[in-house]
């Protein structure tokens, strides 16, 4: 598999918890297969408040998109929106949000694929992965096995139920590893870590040419044209001329090199505040990545800590309370581990910055070898022609929660109904077929976690199909 899947190998994201037989499939084949609700914790009303609550749901609608629209449309900064999370774009999903508007004006608000239910006023704003966590329903259809060969129902379930087994076996009851998915990295073209690097190296020169000339694995032929025209060093009025206009950010740092040549750091600055940062935040995500990878490969355990781990208390929605942490010795070893098998503490992993130190021990050591192999190991981390985009470091668990978890079937639906993907047929290297089995799973996830990443470890599949 790793051998088809190009993005995957690219965001560190080529092995799985336990070695078995997936059950392929594919995910997002209609818009409705892929249903998020937010589980919000209470939040306080007053008739007094400043701020309108409304519970949003969204069809077919990008988090950061829509806020964009809806700031637009009532005429405010996007800054005076709050949200708890981001969610995937081909999915039905329902969160809250907390806006600086009049309920009266929120109430008017009018865009397609979008419902508004008030919920009340309130003092309160609400920060990022301040909720309890996500309701998934997602269906993948046309199960297949490795081969191409459909599965039956049965034989999918079967399938399932085996991971599952494995995963509490090796990982831990209700556990499975903490990748970073693909959203993380810009799916379809996993372009923001290797432009962090870049930045984070101070070569904004080719962090911008990175950004507008790294192909992707299915844009548009136009697409194609424009990238491998700026690889190949076309004058960049010229390239400004074939650029599709859908592809707006790069329109605009075209432009502002044209009315401002080789101004690199200025370029990069035409990106949107948090794609720059995201970009420092996804090569610190391939590092976390390749570090678990690697971890596993050593067979080291992920839920119970080594001697020179890094343990953090988990909250009530199973997040790490990362101002908490402490570091495993040999005369705490015992007790610790007995607290992580409880799941009231995790081992975390490093995302690496200037005020943070690598674990002792041999999981410090896996570390510090992916990130010497990465050529980082002398980086530090400041990011002196943009400050804010330097950064501290953090930690991530290395393994997340699932719960309620239940798997049925559902009937293989009509061709037409379905994505044009879908109608297109399997292409080479994927792991569907129409006449397969079609999955509903059901499950919760605390805030952090992937629904692709969970579900990657029963499907098996090329990061394009989830």
């Amino acid at each position: 598999m790793p051998g088809r899947d190009t993005i995957a190998a690219a965001i560190g994201l080529t092995r799985y918890a336990v070695p078995g037989e997936g059950i392929g499939g594919m995910l997002k084949a209609r818009v409705a297969d892929f249903r998020v609700e937010e589980e919000i914790k209470s939040i306080s009303l007053d008739v007094k408040g400043r701020f309108t609550v409304a519970c949003i749901s969204l069809t077919n609608w990008e988090t950061n998109r829509f806020i964009n629209r809806l700031a637009k449309t009532l005429r405010m900064s996007r800054d005076r929106i709050w949200f708890a999370g981001t969610k995937d774009k081909r999915a039905i999903t329902r969160q809250l949000f907390v806006i600086d508007a009049r309920r009266e004006r929120v109430a008017e608000v009018e865009i397609p694929d979008v419902e508004i239910e008030i919920i009340g006023r309130t003092h309160q704003k609400i920060g990022f992965g301040s909720h309890r966590g996500n309701i998934f329903t997602v269906i993948a259809r046309g199960c297949c096995d490795e081969n191409g060969k459909p599965l039956s129902e049965q034989d999918a379930l079967e399938r399932v139920e085996v991971i599952e087994q494995q995963m509490d076996e090796v990982i831990g009851a209700g556990l499975f590893p903490n990748w970073f998915g693909p959203q993380r990295f810009g799916a379809g073209r996993p372009v923001t870590s290797l432009v962090g690097r870049h930045v984070v190296e101070g070569d904004f020169e080719g962090a911008v040419k990175v950004y507008l000339g790294l192909a992707g694995v299915s844009e548009s032929n136009e697409a194609e044209v424009f990238r491998t025209a700026i690889r190949e060093g076309v004058d960049f009025s010229a390239a400004l001329e074939i650029c599709p206009e859908r592809l707006g950010f790069e329109k605009t740092m075209l432009s502002h090199l044209i009315a401002k040549p080789d101004d690199w750091v200025g370029a990069f600055g035409r990106l949107p505040r948090n794609l720059q940062l995201m970009t420092v935040h996804a090569l610190q995500s391939e590092i976390f990545n390749r570090s678990l990878h690697a971890r596993l490969d050593a067979g080291l355990p992920l839920a119970t800590p080594l001697e020179g781990d890094m343990v953090a208390p988990l909250d009530e929605r199973g997040s790490p309370n990362l101002d908490r942490t402490v570091v495993t010795t040999a005369e705490t070893l015992m007790r610790i581990s007995r607290n992580c098998l409880l799941q009231r503490l995790v081992v975390v992993g490093t995302l690496p910055g200037n005020g943070i130190e690598l674990p002792q021990g041999k999981g410090g050591k896996i570390e510090s070898t992916v990130i010497s192999a990465l050529g980082l190991d002398e980086i530090d981390w400041l990011v002196s022609a943009i400050a804010r985009l330097s950064t501290k470091g953090s930690r991530r668990a290395l393994v997340s929660s699932f719960s309620e978890f239940a798997v049925d079937t559902v009937p293989i639906a009509e061709g037409e109904s379905l994505s044009e993907r879908w109608q297109a047929g399997p292409q080479e290297g994927d792991v569907w077929h129409p006449e397969g089995a079609c999955l509903r799973f059901r499950f919760k996830l605390p805030p952090g976690a992937y629904a692709t990443t969970f579900l990657r470890e029963f499907m098996r599949v090329p990061l394009r199909q989830l």
